[in-house]
C-alpha cells in the first residue's frame, strides 16, 4: 500500500489516480498507523509554504513523516511537497519546514526580464546527475511546469 498524506493541500486526487493506474494500492491518509503501515509514502502539494506547514503540524503529521523517513520507508515529495522536506522558504520567512534535507526554497531570479516568473509551460528535461527516479525517461522529454522557485541545496 502507498500511502498519500492528505494535508489539504491539493493534487491528492492525481497522485491517487496515478498509483492506481500503475497497478498499486494507494491510501489517501492523514492517520498516523495507516501512514506508518506503509510501503511507500507520498507527500504531495500544491500551495504555499507556510500554510502548507502549518496544516501539516495541526494535524500532527511532522513527527510521523520524520518517523516514516527515520525507518527507510521510500518516501517521495511532489511539488511544494518536495518543498517542504527543507529547513526553509523565501515564499514564508520565519516558517521552518521538515528539514529533513539541508537547502532552503528560493525565489527564481528574473534575471534582468529574461525570465518570466513565475514559469508557466512545457520546457523539456535534463539530466545532469540523473538518478533512479528518472529512470525510463528520456533526455530532453516535455513536461508541463507552473513554479516560481526553487532549491538552493547545501549539498
Amino acid at each position: 500500500m502507498i500511502a498519500i498524506i492528505d494535508y489539504d493541500a491539493g493534487n491528492i486526487r492525481s497522485v491517487e489516480k496515478a498509483i492506481a493506474l500503475l497497478g498499486e494500492e494507494p491510501c489517501i491518509t492523514r492517520d498516523k498507523d495507516t501512514i506508518l503501515r506503509a510501503d511507500k509514502v507520498i507527500l504531495p502539494g500544491v500551495g504555499a509554504f507556510g500554510s502548507a506547514m502549518e496544516k501539516i503540524r495541526a494535524y500532527g503529521l511532522e513527527e510521523v513523516i520524520h518517523e516514516v523517513v527515520d525507518r527507510g520507508t521510500p518516501f517521495l515529495g511532489i511539488c511544494l511537497g518536495l518543498q517542504l522536506l527543507f529547513e526553509e522558504s523565501e515564499e514564508a520567512p520565519g516558517v521552518k519546514g521538515l528539514g529533513l534535507f539541508e537547502g532552503k526554497i528560493v525565489r527564481i531570479p528574473d534575471q534582468n526580464g529574461t525570465l518570466k516568473i513565475p514559469h508557466i509551460g512545457w520546457n523539456s528535461l535534463q539530466f545532469p546527475n540523473k538518478g533512479s527516479l528518472f529512470e525510463g525517461i528520456e533526455e530532453n522529454s516535455f513536461v508541463y511546469f507552473v513554479h516560481s522557485f526553487y532549491l538552493k541545496a547545501k549539498n
